[in-house]
């Protein structure tokens, strides 16, 4: 009975009772687990805590906050809660809460957002105190009726037992009494080695549902009454609607109203969505396109090749010793630039919102990595207070952190407030979803590394120039200016730190933002990052008349955590022994989202401009994994995003406008282009990385070193596709 239950489309998915709730969780957040007095969910059923709700016939459903998106976590969550709890796992289920019921119980669930691999990890602790809490009181409730100790009781899939009397009972008979009782206020969490859940690769509670073709999507959701919208906004970021002629397509069929959106949009809402689409295209716009409009991928290159100088200013993300003066007395410098272009989400379903709005309640259901994000754009597209708002999540069909963004949201919910009352959805077009994308930030890299005259590295500078994701999206973040997260995967310490050893380093960020906009896009700077470091790794190796392999391991004495996951790469590949006769090997790692992670591929390349990717393996370090099976799925999912965007992504500009407008122009790879994909998980204990991310970094270094072990040809800019490379 697994599964996980969508939200209804006509109503609040809970029925929240009269007296809010008792003590919370020391965690930072005000996070009650119930109270004396019963919260029910919607079938009446007693909610134990906020996190686990308990039907009479045994039916535990465990509450989710963060976004099920393909990668897992809906399963990984309830598998953290079901583990404390001690239920019976064939009788889970889950469902989502709404943002507008957690802000109104004080934001009992705590944070909504998913994205940068945090979805698991930034909620472990207090999503197993949650089950750990409602085991304690459904235990206590069954002593209290059987007026014995609850430290005589024990329970197991969801049956408690008092072995001296020989009672038993199951959660479904005491969950009344418990959700009435008042939460512990300290619980302990089971000790690793006594998990029995976690680190299981158990079946996917969302499988059956989108494999039979009942699941919800975003895209899925209809009304009662619900009329369609398609949208254009500018084509060029930062220009403006500067008029339309409605009168062009009043007589088309379906058409229902024609509305401007913002100062950049208009809309067509029609019966259709196709009556909607094709009357807008047929709407004649005059866009005002302003000085942006000349802009061209030629325009940003040079101005961030401008940034490579010296000169210019730039941001210190990590230093030690002195790299300038190293390099300048150094027996030998050895210097390389590189580039890493834009990339689009490119998700399959398209941005999408359905939007309802009164003067006296606005409700909106969507597809969203951010639940309380789209409840804020809700609240100031609409104008209303929180209590009068509410947002349904639905299943996203991809995400990779575009659905972060409530632009589509907000659009939405602008339509339906100049057509009250009335249902709305909006759907963008293929071509608006590429055009208004949010943009794996454009870099480029200069690489110069130092070596004394026994060909030892003394000095490595990393000068990277390129946008801010935090600039454009969250600029209370930086730091004195700086963008922290431009040095993912280089940074001294943290969740993405870099992972040699140099006596002299300097890395360094000249900030230089373009006019279209970067996003969060899967593995973020992290991509790039690993591709200019562990490609130009490569480099110095060849420099220096050494072993990839070695030349790395020499750097790494003080990085035992990422030399492990090198280590484990490189026995899985066997990189020691001869590779097959027209096989090559190439090799990286990185550390990224709080993960160690390592990648080698073996490839081999005909007429020089072919390839073939034979196999390429993965270790990881996690820290702790919730599902192996899961895990080893993320790896082999991350290769396919890393290798697409290695060989076919890349978006260009001209006109002050994003070229690629289709899947005919931004291709993915395909099943027969897939290589073989192993996996070696290396688990340290201690602490809680991330898997939906780490794993794309090392997946582009893997392959461009490994052509060029092949062919002796380097490859500083990407996408192949550019440079006349293709799978073979």
């Amino acid at each position: 009975m697994n599964k996980h239950i969508s939200p209804r489309m006509n109503r609040r998915a809970f029925v929240v009772g009269t007296a809010a709730v008792g003590a919370g969780l020391a965690i930072g957040l005000d996070l009650p687990f119930g109270g004396p007095a019963v919260v029910r969910a919607a079938d009446g059923s007693p909610e134990v805590n906020a996190w686990v709700v308990v039907r009479p016939d045994d039916t535990v459903v465990i509450r989710i906050a963060r976004s099920e998106m393909g990668q897992g976590s809906l399963t990984g969550l309830a598998q953290l809660v079901a583990e404390e709890l001690e239920c019976d796992w064939s009788k889970v289920t889950t469902e989502y809460p709404t943002p507008g019921q957690s802000v109104a119980r004080k934001r009992v669930w705590g944070d909504f957002s998913t994205g940068g691999s945090r979805g698991i990890r930034s909620s472990q602790d207090y999503v197993r105190k949650g089950g750990a809490t409602a085991r304690v009181m459904l235990i206590e409730a069954a002593a209290n009726e059987w007026k014995v100790p609850a430290s005589e009781c024990t329970v197991a899939r969801g049956v408690i037992t008092h072995k001296a009397s020989g009672k038993t009972t199951t959660y479904g008979k005491v969950a009344e009494a418990a959700a009435k009782m008042t939460p512990p206020a300290e619980v302990k969490l089971k000790d690793p080695k006594d998990w029995t859940i976690i680190g299981k690769g158990l079946l996917r509670l969302d499988t059956a549902d989108k494999t039979t073709g009942t699941m919800v999507y975003g895209i899925d959701v209809k009304l009662p009454g619900m009329l369609n919208a398609a949208i254009k906004d500018c084509p060029v970021f930062g220009g403006k609607l500067k008029s339309y002629d409605e009168a062009k397509i009043a007589g088309m069929k379906g058409v229902k109203k024609v509305v401007k959106v913002g100062d950049t949009a208009v809309a067509v809402v029609a019966d259709t969505w196709w009556h909607a689409k094709t009357a807008l295209d047929a709407l004649p716009i005059v866009w005002d396109e302003g000085d942006n409009a000349k802009v061209s991928s030629e325009s940003i290159a040079k101005w961030l090749a401008e940034g490579l100088d010296n000169d210019q200013p730039a941001y210190v993300g990590n230093k030690n010793g002195d790299a300038k003066a190293a390099i300048a007395g150094a027996a030998k410098k050895i210097e390389a630039v590189y580039s890493y272009p834009y990339q689009n989400h490119a998700t399959m379903e398209p941005m999408n919102a359905t939007a309802i709005y009164t003067a006296d309640k606005c409700e909106v259901w969507c597809g969203t990595q951010n639940g309380e994000a789209a409840f804020a754009a809700t609240l100031e597209a609409s104008g209303l207070p929180a209590e009068k708002c509410d947002v349904h999540k639905v299943m996203p069909g991809g995400g990779f952190g575009r659905r972060g963004q409530t632009d589509y949201v907000r659009q939405a919910v602008m339509i339906a407030k100049q057509m009250p009352g009335t249902p709305i959805k909006l759907v963008w077009s293929r071509e608006e979803d590429m055009a208004h994308g949010r943009y794996h930030p454009i870099t480029q890299c200069k690489m110069t590394g130092a070596f004394d005259a026994n060909n030892n590295l003394v000095a490595l500078h990393y000068r990277l120039s390129g946008q801010s994701i935090l600039f454009s999206l969250r600029p209370e973040a930086l730091q004195n200016g700086m963008d922290p997260a431009a040095f993912q995967g280089v940074a001294q310490s943290g969740e993405a730190a870099f992972g040699y050893s140099v006596p002299n380093l300097l890395v360094e960020h000249a900030m230089r933002n373009p006019h279209v906009p970067p996003g969060f896009w899967r593995g973020v700077n992290v991509n790039h990052n690993a591709i200019y470091t562990e490609c130009f790794m490569d480099e110095l190796a060849q420099a220096a008349g050494q072993d990839p392999l070695e030349f790395r391991r020499k750097l790494m004495g003080n990085h035992p955590k990422h030399l492990a996951v090198l280590n484990a790469v490189a026995e899985k590949i066997g990189w020691t022994t001869p590779a097959p006769k027209g096989v090559y090997r190439g090799i990286a790692q990185v550390m990224g989202y709080g993960s160690y992670v390592a990648g080698a591929a073996e490839i081999s390349v005909t007429d020089g401009n072919k390839i073939k990717v034979h196999r390429i393996v993965a270790s990881t370090d996690p820290g702790y994994v919730v599902n192996p099976a899961q895990v080893e799925r993320q790896i082999a999912g991350s290769f396919v995003y890393g290798l697409s965007a290695l060989f076919y992504g890349g978006c260009t500009v001209k006109d002050g406008k994003i070229e690629q407008t289709n899947f005919d122009t931004y291709n993915s790879m395909r099943i027969n282009e897939m290589p073989k994909v192993e996996s070696v998980m290396v688990p340290s204990g201690g602490f809680w990385g991330g898997v939906g991310e780490p794993t794309i970094g090392v997946a582009a270094p893997a392959v461009l070193n490994a052509y060029f072990a092949a062919t002796g040809k380097r490859i500083r800019s990407v996408p192949l596709r550019d440079q006349n490379i293709t799978f073979a």
